[in-house]
Parts: C-alpha cells; sequence; structure tokens
C-alpha cells in the first residue's frame, strides 16, 4: 500500500479510537449522576443505621428487609468511594468519612419529617380562629370596615383581630406595609399605597402655599424614615415633567400616623398615604399641597402568612377576600 495510504487508514484508526474513548468517558462521568438518583434514599438509611445503631432496627423502622438496608449502605459507600460505617458485633460507629457525611443523611431525614407534618397538616381540618394582626394605623382604617363583610360572607371562619404591633405575637395573617425579608413566610401584593402632600388651612396661610416643588425647601416637612434623617428626596411627576427635591425634615418617624397627627396639628407639611388624609380633605380641616403633580406611592400593603399556612383554607379565603376589596379602599376617593 503506498504511504500516503497508510497514514490516511491511521488516521482514520486514531479518529475511532478518540471517538470510543470520549464515549467511555461520558459513560463514566454518567455513572455517579446516575447513583446520586438514589443518593437522597441511602443518605436517609445511613442516618437511620447511626441513630437505631444496627442494621435489623434500620430496616424494621424503614418497613423494608435487612439486604435492601445493607444494600443501600453499600451503594452509597461504592459510590462516595469511602467507608461510612466500622461493623462490629456488638455496635456500628462512623468512620472519619462517615462523620463528615452523617449530618447531611441526618439533615435528609429531618426535611422529609418536615414535609410529612406539612403535608398532613393539608389533609387536617383547619380548627380555631384565624389570628389576623395588623398595624393600628393600617388596621383601623383599612381593615376594620371589611372585618364584617368578611363574617358575613364566610360565616364559618372565626376571626381573632389585633391591631397592635405584630413583632411579638403570634398570627396566621399579618397585614404589613413593606415586603418581607423572612424566607420562612410567603405574601401577596395587596396594593400601593398612594400618598399625598398635606397641611391645614391655618399653616399653609401663616407660611405661604406652595406653587411648585421646589418651593417645599422653605417649609417644616415631615416625612417618613429614609437612609438619611437629615435628608429626604421627594419624586413628583405631572404628564411628562419630572422634579426630584431634596430638603431637611422636621420630623422623620416609620409610623404615619404620627405624621399625620403632627400635619393635623397645624405645624408643617406631611408626607402621608392618603387614605389617612381622606377624612381630613373631605372636612376642609386639611388641604393637598402640589396636587396637580403626583407622588410615588407611600408603600406597598401586603399579606403576610408562614408558608406552612399557604394551603390553609382560611388563610387563602381571607387573603383573597382582603386582595379583592383593599385594593378599592386605597384607591383616591
Amino acid at each position: 500500500m503506498p504511504l500516503a495510504g497508510r497514514r490516511i487508514l491511521l488516521r482514520q484508526a486514531g479518529a475511532r479510537a478518540s471517538r470510543v474513548k470520549q464515549c467511555r468517558n461520558h459513560v463514566r462521568a454518567l455513572g455517579p449522576r446516575l447513583n446520586l438518583f438514589w443518593a437522597p434514599a441511602q443518605l436517609a438509611v445511613l442516618a437511620k443505621v447511626v441513630d437505631l445503631n444496627g442494621f435489623s432496627a434500620a430496616a424494621r423502622s424503614l418497613g423494608v428487609p435487612k439486604a435492601a438496608v445493607s444494600r443501600a449502605v453499600a451503594d452509597l459507600e461504592k459510590t462516595l468511594g469511602v467507608r461510612m460505617l466500622e461493623r462490629t458485633t456488638r455496635r456500628i460507629s462512623l468512620t472519619p468519612a462517615g462523620q463528615l457525611i452523617y449530618p447531611h443523611a441526618k439533615r435528609v431525614v429531618d426535611e422529609l419529617d418536615a414535609a410529612q407534618v406539612l403535608v398532613s397538616k393539608l389533609h387536617a381540618p383547619a380548627t380555631g380562629p384565624l389570628r389576623v394582626v395588623a398595624d393600628a394605623t393600617y388596621g383601623r382604617v383599612l381593615l376594620a370596615p371589611l372585618v364584617p363583610r368578611f363574617l358575613e360572607n364566610f360565616a364559618d371562619v372565626p376571626l381573632d383581630v389585633s391591631l397592635n404591633a405584630i413583632d411579638g405575637v403570634e398570627w396566621d395573617v399579618a397585614i404589613r406595609a413593606g415586603l418581607p425579608s423572612d424566607a420562612t413566610v410567603s405574601h401577596r401584593l395587596l396594593g400601593a399605597l398612594p400618598a399625598v402632600l398635606c397641611a391645614t388651612p391655618q399653616y399653609l396661610t401663616q407660611r405661604g402655599t406652595p406653587a411648585k416643588p421646589e418651593d417645599l425647601r422653605q417649609h417644616d416637612l415631615f416625612t417618613p424614615e429614609s437612609e438619611r434623617p437629615d435628608l429626604f428626596q421627594l419624586e413628583f411627576s405631572r404628564n411628562s415633567q419630572r422634579a426630584e427635591v431634596r430638603v431637611v425634615p422636621r420630623l422623620t418617624v416609620n409610623d404615619p400616623a404620627v405624621l399625620h397627627a403632627s400635619a393635623a396639628a397645624g405645624l408643617g407639611i406631611g408626607l402621608l398615604p392618603e387614605f389617612l388624609c381622606r377624612q381630613g380633605l373631605a372636612t376642609g380641616r386639611l388641604k393637598q399641597v402640589l396636587a396637580e403633580w403626583q407622588l410615588p406611592p407611600a408603600a406597598s400593603l401586603y399579606a403576610v402568612y408562614p408558608a406552612s399556612l399557604g394551603a390553609d383554607p382560611r388563610v387563602q379565603r381571607f387573603v383573597d377576600f382582603l386582595a379583592a376589596n383593599i385594593v378599592p379602599a386605597l384607591a383616591h376617593s
């Protein structure tokens, strides 16, 4: 055979060998992945063997043959490439590698137990009143009018309502402003709280009525808390116009009821949730400032509930009812 022909055959043979090697590597890489399909069960079995100090006891607890328990532990050791257990006639102990793995195996069992508890709650009938908490500011104005309507529509769901601070109180549903950061709770957005600037007619007569956003710098401002207590930025929009004004507040506080009380006392201009000012504006005790300009929402209102109660029909009914009825209450009248 000519030299060129032999070179071509050698290159082809090399290419085939390379493809075979790639396939073998692919199969070898698939092995651990396939074993990991069973790994959670194997870890749980390992934890049972250690906790009950024996393969027979673990098998009785799991309701499986002893051989199945032994095979699960052996397969886990083979997958990880280390021995997990030291076996004697009287007891079983963890190897150094087993001591590292055991906490993770135990966590698998704990998570399974927790899941079973949650599922059992789905099938258990909900009893007792639904405990609802809300900050007094939002509760009295927004929640209180809805409670009688809910009781009328859902006679089989008793309520236990508390209009106090949420912290330190056991609850099933909490109504709060701002997105919760706790990962153990679920939430549903109920709506945004429109914001307005309000003052008493007497204050505006004495100090003058602002004609443009920049005029607010000449007034006493009451604002919610911000990152800088000595500086607050107000953002305005009117059609295509935008305005940003930085002011030095006379009062910053995280309770809108305090802001409302200070503005209603004639001490300055308050940046307030509109629903708190609604009655004062209707009766003339308060006057809206820069009414032609729009402000960002004062806050977003959420229904918060433990994630474990997400499937509770009482919670679902109450949160659905809030979402359907609080939004109209938040809208401008």
